[in-house]
Formats: structure tokens, C-alpha cells, sequence
């Protein structure tokens, strides 16, 4: 390990990263892309912040600081996106995104001179794409997903128009957010500097929310309104993108539009197989093989791989879905001119957490780290943030609240979960 991990400042980073259900695996590289983003100052003091959102005032105290003091670190700091800032009815508050989607990705939402982006690009490449421990935890240590795949609206059929719910729908998002940001793919933007970028557009990724107004208002992303960012949907249709955005029901932070060259993603998805990466849409392609005339326009189509164009036993031309590794994006739908794929819905019924809070919970449990994220964010004496995580799980299976009582071996949580049965 080279001598920058030796620093206990960068240390302290990392153990303070991977407190949370989504971490980073410490490596080499890790500590070099650290040593990009944060001076040694700065990662020693972000190492002592807590998981869950918090204002000046809690910063100073942790840091020993005046409150003038710790507002100029925290202003800096989210001035470069590492922070996201974000206002409530009782003034700004601060918060450490996790490394994805966050701090990692916004480093490259735009072309910025104060940092080396081209080997942040290069470091990136070698920690995500080459050593693959990060991608493997980020998309496959728990059965819930960070993200998941919207399907493309425009070849649903009428009958799916209507049984489509709201939540599963990219435009329903745009619609119903109060802030509307577009930035940089990141993706497309680390492998330009790599030499290895595709053609597709790169001003294209959507934020919503709050994360979205902070990294307005710090220059990282460019301000939409709903028509524009559905104008940018339907661009990204045409260029065949994928649309992975976060696994929630309420509150989606954001909606990339992904192409298989360059996102990590999609690029996992091609690389392990059936273990899905994001969670699916709730549709699949279904074939009319009286009308398919065999192009292969949907092999060639399919971001991920999932169709090919075979012989069968009799050396007939046939199209081949493997829909254990189809995502159900539509994608090939699309590119049908017949209009022999139509998307059918799922028989098995997908279950999407209700907000954020809920998809975090759910994946401590499934990674056996709930007490820690509780204690971290000192729930216990936060009542807000109690209560936030104790609905979160009474809104849960059965199991997953039996694993819940047994990780943090709570009184108060056991009668609870009894008084709800």
C-alpha cells in the first residue's frame, strides 16, 4: 500500500466511509483518489462527522471550533460538491453523500480546473473498472438494490399505460420535483479521459430534490424545468440510454441515463450475468416470432447483451432473450420497426422501498450492519431520526424484522414489532 494510506487522516476517511451500509473497500488506489478530493486537513476533519445530516452548530462542537469557523470549512467543502448543503424550514444543514451516487460522481459532474480530472479519471478507472471490489459491493452485498431501471414510457403498450404505477415512471419524477438539476455523466466523462468515451450525450444526467438545488446552487449542474428535463428523457431514448435512477418510491435524488460502453452499471450487468446489478422494471420483451423477420436490429440494440440472434436446431435465424439478465428497459422495443417486442409486466411482484431511509435500513440489515448505522447517527438521541428508522422497518417483512430485533437487540424495538402483530 503506498505511503498515503499510512496517513491516519485518510484512514480515519475510509473507516469513517464504510460506517455506512454503502461503503468503499479500502485499497491503494482509494487512498490516491482520497488524496485528490481532500487535503489531509480536510479528511481528518469530514472522518468526524456523523452519517445523518447536521448543521454548524454540531460540526463546531465536534471540530472544537467557532461556529464561524466550522461554516467556512463546510461552505468549502460544498462548494466543491464533497458536502451537500441543503435547506429546511429551520435553516441549512449539512451532509456527507456516500461515495455513490455522490462525492465520486460529482468530481466529475463538470469540467473544473481545480482539480487533476484527467488522472482522478485514470484512478477512478482503475478502482471501479480493474480491481472491481468497490462495484461488487456497491451492486451486489445486498439483496436491495441502490437503483434500479425505469422503463422506457414511449413503447408501452395502452394496456400498460394504465397498469403502470406512478413511482415506476421517469416523467411522473421529473413532473413531481420541486428542483430539477442536469449535470455531466460522469461516466461518459471519466472514460473521455480514458480515450474509450461513446458518442452518446454527456450533458444528460438528472438530479432532483435537494441534492439537486445544492449542486445548483455550487455550479456543479444547470438548472431545468420539467418540460426541458423530459425533452432530455426523450433525447436519451433515441440514443438508447438506460434509465437507472435510485430505488425508492418517494424521493428520488436521481435518474442517470446510462449507456452499456461506459456505465459501471450496465457494464457489471454485461460482465456478471443473472446478478443483476439494479433492480429491474417490473416489464420484460415478449417476441411475436410470426411477425419477427430475425434483423437482429434488438442484438445489436440491447445495452447489456441480454438478446442474440442464433440458429435453432434446424439452422432457422431466431432471437434469444436471456431474461435472467434482461433489465427490462424497452431499449429493444424501441428499436424494433416491426413492432414485434412488445414489454409484458412481471408476474413476480417487485417490492421498491418506500424513501431513502427505508433502502438504507433495509440494507444494513442485509449487510448485518444495522446497529452501527444507528449508533452513528446517534439515533438514539435523535428522536426524528428514531423515528425515521423505526418506521422505516415496521414497514418491512416479517424476516427482515426479525433481523432487525436481533442486530440491535432492542427493548423498545421488540415491543413494537410485538404491538404491530
Amino acid at each position: 500500500m503506498s505511503h498515503i494510506s499510512a496517513k491516519k487522516e485518510y484512514k480515519n476517511l475510509v473507516d469513517r466511509l464504510n460506517k455506512f451500509p454503502q461503503g468503499a473497500p479500502e485499497s491503494k488506489t482509494l487512498y490516491q483518489i482520497l488524496s485528490v478530493l481532500f487535503t489531509e486537513r480536510e479528511a481528518d476533519l469530514v472522518s468526524q462527522l456523523p452519517i445523518g445530516a447536521f448543521r454548524v452548530k454540531t460540526a463546531a462542537r465536534i471540530w472544537t471550533m467557532t461556529y464561524d469557523e466550522a461554516l467556512k470549512v463546510l461552505d468549502t467543502l460544498a462548494s466543491r460538491a464533497i458536502l451537500l448543503d441543503v435547506e429546511d424550514e429551520k435553516g441549512k444543514k449539512y451532509i456527507l453523500p456516500p461515495p455513490m451516487a455522490g462525492f465520486i460522481e460529482f468530481a466529475l459532474m463538470r469540467t473544473r480546473g481545480d482539480i487533476d480530472q484527467k488522472l482522478l479519471s485514470e484512478l477512478y478507472y482503475q478502482y471501479l473498472n480493474v480491481e472491481e471490489d468497490f462495484i461488487k459491493d456497491l451492486f451486489y452485498s445486498s439483496e436491495t438494490k441502490l437503483g434500479r431501471v425505469y422503463v422506457q414510457e414511449e413503447v408501452l403498450t395502452n394496456e400498460n399505460q394504465v397498469d403502470i404505477l406512478d413511482f415506476e415512471r421517469a416523467t411522473h419524477i421529473i413532473e413531481s420535483s420541486k428542483h430539477i438539476a442536469v449535470g455531466m455523466c460522469y461516466c461518459r466523462h471519466k472514460m473521455q479521459h480514458m480515450g474509450m468515451a461513446c458518442d452518446a450525450p454527456m450533458d444528460i444526467c438528472m438530479t432532483f430534490g435537494n441534492t439537486a438545488n445544492s449542486l445548483i446552487q455550487n455550479n456543479y449542474a444547470r438548472r431545468v424545468d420539467a418540460v426541458e428535463c423530459k425533452e432530455l428523457l426523450h433525447q436519451a431514448y433515441e440514443h438508447n440510454l438506460v434509465q437507472c435512477g435510485e430505488n425508492v418510491r418517494e424521493g428520488v435524488t436521481f435518474i442517470c441515463n446510462c449507456c452499456g460502453c461506459c456505465c459501471e452499471a450496465l457494464l457489471a450487468a454485461k460482465k456478471f450475468g443473472n446478478m443483476h446489478p439494479v433492480q429491474t422494471t417490473a416489464f420484460y420483451p415478449s417476441i411475436n416470432d410470426d411477425s419477427c423477420v430475425k434483423c437482429g436490429k434488438c442484438e445489436k440494440a440491447c445495452p447489456i447483451d441480454a438478446i442474440s440472434l442464433i440458429k435453432d436446431e434446424n439452422g432457422n435465424k431466431k432471437i434469444d432473450i436471456d431474461y435472467d439478465v434482461c433489465l427490462g428497459c424497452g431499449v429493444c422495443a424501441r428499436n424494433c420497426h416491426k413492432g414485434s417486442i412488445i414489454l409484458k409486466r412481471r408476474q413476480e411482484k417487485i417490492i421498491t422501498p418506500s424513501s431513502s431511509v427505508h433502502r438504507v435500513v433495509l440494507q444494513a440489515i442485509e449487510k448485518e450492519t444495522l446497529l452501527d448505522l444507528i449508533s452513528e447517527t446517534e439515533a438514539f438521541k435523535n428522536h426524528r431520526v428514531m423515528a425515521s428508522i423505526l418506521s422505516a422497518i415496521l414497514k418491512m417483512s416479517p424476516v427482515k424484522q426479525l433481523l432487525a430485533r436481533d442486530q440491535v437487540k432492542s427493548i423498545y424495538l421488540d415491543r413494537l414489532l410485538r404491538v404491530k402483530k
